[in-house]
């Protein structure tokens, strides 16, 4: 990474209207600066506040905005106990929260707090070293700004960046790698593409409101980790012929009509009016990458101290789930939220020594 002066920072231009919350303004140097707000960067923003260090988080989107993206009507598979940050009880008359009460909870939360959250605030890049980084931003209108801060943490999820088929026709409008409601698919003909708890519900819901479903998965049955709740659901109503499978199968092809599966009969092709590919997601390595960042062995497990969580770049810590590279299956909420504690020790730490 380069070495700017935090008075000479290219490319960066302080944004000429002050701000109207009384944040502190461009030239503010910030101890400790959290990259994603989601529930584990909120986390991370929350116990470093408490210990002393002033702090700011940025986001591309609002605050949980992967969580936010998630489907309308969804509902956890843990218990709101197990959702909880900063020591806030986490109410809720159901035995599983839904995306709307976490929703309510976590912005709860981030008042309470009064964290200070730049919201729609993409990060380009960063530059600077350990004690003197400069985060370089831009807004939804292309306005560029920049923070400064001693120390960083990168808790920028992996939902993001869909794992994509790299099939023709796969760019059409018709094509979704995210599912959020299905009334607007009442009455037509729709494939989802795997074969995990994503899929399941997507196909479960959509045939539910009265889409025609196709499920297509490359293994030889339904993936085994599905929740207890949701596999027999979705195994009967394949076994009911109510939705046709497609296993040990794959699409070839997509066009504005119909989808050329690769199947073990042969190729077929059926009528089609809209395709979820939920084939999964993965962490931005690249973004990581041009930090300095280093990854190892082939789940690309990011380079970190496992006590402290700093990487192998002095300064910059890692939260949540890119902690386990593309092993996305090990860290959720429920683990990922002790990494704001793991961080703030190792800040306090660093701190008390010097």
């Amino acid at each position: 990474m380069a070495d700017y002066p935090l008075d000479s920072v290219p490319d960066a231009k302080p944004q000429s209207m002050p701000d109207p919350t009384g944040k502190p303004g461009p030239d503010a140097i910030f101890d400790f600066l959290v990259i994603g707000a989601g529930p584990t960067g909120l986390a991370c923003a929350i116990e470093a506040q408490r210990a002393g260090f002033s702090t700011v988080l940025v986001d591309k989107g609002c605050v949980c905005n992967s969580l936010f993206n998630y489907p309308a009507h969804m509902t956890f598979f843990t218990t709101s106990e197990l959702l909880e940050i900063g020591d806030i009880p986490f109410p809720s008359p159901n035995a599983k929260p839904t995306r709307t009460e976490a929703l309510e909870y976590y912005r709860g939360v981030a008042a309470f707090y009064k964290l200070d959250v730049r919201q729609y605030q993409r990060v380009e890049r960063v530059t600077g070293v350990d004690g003197a980084f400069v985060v370089h931003i831009v807004d939804r209108y292309g306005r560029h700004g920049a923070l400064k801060a001693r120390k960083l943490a990168v808790s920028t999820g992996y939902y993001d960046i869909p794992n994509y088929m790299n099939i023709p026709g796969e760019n059409l409008s018709k094509v979704h790698h995210y599912y959020d409601d299905p009334h607007p698919y009442f009455g037509t003909d729709v494939l989802v593409v795997g074969g995990k708890n994503s899929a399941a519900i997507a196909a479960l819901e959509l045939w539910r409101h009265g889409a025609r479903v196709a499920l297509i998965h490359r293994d030889s049955e339904i993936h085994r980790h599905v929740k207890y709740w949701i596999k027999p659901d979705i195994e009967n109503r394949i076994k009911n012929g109510e939705i046709k499978a497609f296993f040990r199968s794959h699409v070839v092809e997509i066009t504005p009509d119909v989808v050329v599966l690769e199947t073990p009969d042969g190729r077929q092709v059926l009528r089609n009016d809209f395709v979820f590919a939920m084939t999964g997601y993965r962490p931005d390595f690249s973004f990581l990458e041009n930090m300095g960042v280093r990854f190892d062995g082939p789940d690309r497990l990011p380079v970190c101290d496992p006590e402290t969580l700093e990487s192998n770049v002095p300064g910059i810590y890692l939260a949540g789930v890119i902690v386990a590279g593309s092993r996305t299956n090990e860290i959720f909420i429920e683990n990922g939220r002790f990494h704001g504690k793991q961080i703030a020790r190792a800040l306090t730490t660093k701190r008390d020594s010097a």
